[in-house]
This record gives structure tokens, sequence and C-alpha cells, in this order.
């Protein structure tokens, strides 16, 4: 079975991190069945008004048209303009891929709106289409607020999909009480790090968090607020804070009003290696976050055998066990302090080998790529 993946996310020289979770699932599923992916996007610095790029990376063949994305004004000027745009680049890329590649069996739409609608075209021909889901919209209370003739056009749209899929059980019920289908088949995202050697057990009390410093959604705020408590009762913790954001600065001024200075840092966005190396020096992660579709962190810890302390914020929940970290309440400080306690006195009950072994006979490249292809041939 011939795969097309049309994904509103991808990893490109913009942003090598958009989307990489979806480049992932690519992957797995390339372990099994032959996979080619459409990235259509807009760049309003593009110097053509369409490029067309193809090559194959680590046996995943993959096609990306770049369209100059209007910036005109009015706002429905704009978005008009860049539809046609989007349209024109379709009719290339689709051309491009009939010359290049096998028939297409089936479409796999990553993202609402515009790879479905690029599905509905080749369904035209024929071909069927899945949908596939991961944006936290449907969880955050963002697409409830968006207009009734957007969710009716949402809907007609998911009503002619084979199949629909989320990230997680979170995410799938969402999608059900939302009307967008009546049943969300769930698979997850693949954890990066399990070919890695296993680190040994991390200094107890050295904690590490990786996050967009988005406070309103990461709450690392609340976690500097915990961190601050719990030295009070053990005065060896430390904190370790990864990523970058529009509140880094605030979050900076607010270690210092609360005497951490000299006990978090703040090490900016890192390539996923360097991640993987500082979670293997640590002992233990925090995921702190209001809402999370599935938590990539989360799992990533795990996978190096790091225990995690998560909120009840959608994703983490899959993951944690009493073996591998507590889970605590959303926007609990008192809660999270108890956590860092607990888990730093506790520290020797939470073994590397069995934290990880969990995580691979669910999470590893090819447990996810079975999983995903498993699904696509029951929809087709």
């Amino acid at each position: 079975m011939h795969v097309l993946l049309i994904p509103k996310w991808y990893p490109g020289p913009r942003d090598p991190q958009l989307g990489d979770f979806i480049r992932k699932q690519a992957l797995a599923l390339a372990r099994h069945t032959p996979v080619s992916v459409l990235v259509l996007q807009g760049d309003p610095a593009a110097t053509a008004p369409l490029t067309l790029e193809a090559g194959t990376t680590e046996g995943l063949w993959e096609l990306r048209a770049t369209y100059r994305a209007s910036t005109a004004t009015p706002a429905p000027l704009r978005k008009a303009l860049n539809l046609w745009r989007h349209w024109r680049a379709t009719s290339r890329a689709l051309q491009v891929l009939a010359q290049h590649r096998p028939p297409v069996d089936l479409t796999l739409a990553y993202i609402l709106v515009r790879p479905a609608l690029v599905a509905l075209r080749l369904r035209r021909r024929g071909i069927p289409f899945v949908l596939a889901e991961q944006s936290s919209e449907y969880l955050d209370g963002t697409y409830a607020r968006k207009s009734a003739l957007h969710h009716a056009f949402v809907r007609a749209v998911a009503r002619r999909a084979r199949a629909f899929i989320a990230v997680s059980p979170h995410l799938a019920r969402a999608l059900v009480q939302h009307g967008l289908c009546v049943e969300a088949r769930v698979v997850p995202n693949t954890i990066p790090g399990l070919d890695r050697p296993l680190p040994p057990a991390g200094p107890a009390g050295r904690f590490l968090m990786v996050a967009d410093l988005v406070d309103r959604i990461k709450c690392v705020s609340g976690v500097l607020r915990a961190l601050a408590r719990a030295r009070q009762q053990e005065a060896a913790l430390q904190l370790t804070v990864i990523g970058d954001g529009p509140d880094r600065s605030a979050l900076e001024a607010l270690t210092r009003t609360l005497g951490l200075a000299d006990h978090v840092r703040f090490l900016g966005r890192l390539p996923n290696s360097a991640v993987l190396d500082h979670m293997a020096q640590a002992f233990a992660v925090v995921v702190n976050s209001r809402v999370e579709t599935f938590s990539v962190v989360t799992g990533e810890a795990l996978a190096q055998g790091r225990p995690v302390i998560a909120t009840r914020c959608g994703g983490p929940e899959a993951f944690i066990t009493p073996m591998n970290g507590l889970l605590i309440p959303v926007d609990d400080d008192d809660a999270l302090t108890e956590a860092m306690l607990r888990l730093t006195r506790d520290a020797g009950r939470y073994r590397p080998e069995a934290i990880r072994a969990g995580v691979n006979e669910r999470y590893g490249p090819d447990a996810v790529g079975r999983t995903l292809l498993r699904t696509l041939e029951q929809a087709r």
C-alpha cells in the first residue's frame, strides 16, 4: 500500500522542529509500507512564485512545494489569495508526484483543514483518505470558540474520511465530543532516544524541564514557585530549563525574585540530541502543562529511564504509572512541591531499566509503525 502523507506541520529550513513528531510517524510507517510525503507551505519571503524540491531522506520520499505567500491587506483578500496559491501549488505537486512515485492507494492528512482539502481532491480520483489530528485546539477551547460555520465545514470534511486518528486517548475523546467523528483510533507518536545507551540513575534532586516558555500553557512559573518551597526542606534541589519563548525574561526575573538564581539554569533551545544528553544527566523531569495532546517530553524522559512528575493535562496520563513517576492536578503548586520532595526522597525505587522497558514496547518506531499501518489497512 502506497500512502501519501500530507501534513500541515513538518520540519523545514525555517523551523526544523515544527511537526518533527509527524515526520517520525512517517518514518515509522515507512518501515512497513511505501510512504510519500507532500509538504505544501507558504513563505512570504520566497524568491519565486513556486519551488518544488524532492528527495529521499532516511528512506522517506519527500516533496516540498513552497509558494510565495501573500501579505496583502485586508485579511479576507490575503486568505483568498493564499488559498488560490495553495491550490495551484497542489496541482503542480501532484503532477510531480505522479511522475516519480507509484499510484497512491490512500491519503493520510495530518491536522485540519488544508491537508484535508487536498485529500478531498484526491478522493474525487477514487483515493480514500484518513484524517489524523494532534492539535491541542480541541482541548484548550480554541476550536470551541470558532464559528458555527467553521464547525459545520470541518464536520462535513471529516464525514468523508474513512477513519480518524488521534495521538492520545484524551484527544480522541475530545474529537468525538466535538462531533468530528463517532470514534477516533489512537496511534501514539514515536519516542526518540530508545536507541541510546541507557544512562544510570541521575543525582537525586536534579530536575529538568523542557518546554516552550509560554507560561499560560506550560506553567513554568509554577515549577519555580514549587522549587522555592521544596528547597526549604531539601536544600539540594536544582532545576535546569531547556526551551525559549516570549516569557523567558519574566521567568528569569521570577527566578531572581524567589532567590533561585544560583539553583536554576535557563539553557534556551537545544537540538534534540542535546536535550537527551541533559535528560541522561538529570534525576527527573517535570511537565507542568495546562494542556498536552501527547507530551513527547514525557516519553523522552521515560526512554532515558527518568521518572516524571506530570500534570493530568491530557497526554501524560497515557504514560505515567506508579513505577515511573507521579501525576498531579493542573495548576497546583502545593501538589508539585510535595511531588518533588516525595520523588527525591524515594529516588531509589525508580529503576531506569524498568522505566525504559515500559516505553519501548508501546512507543518504539517499529511498534508505532505497525499500529499505524494496521489502522490504515482497516480503513482502506
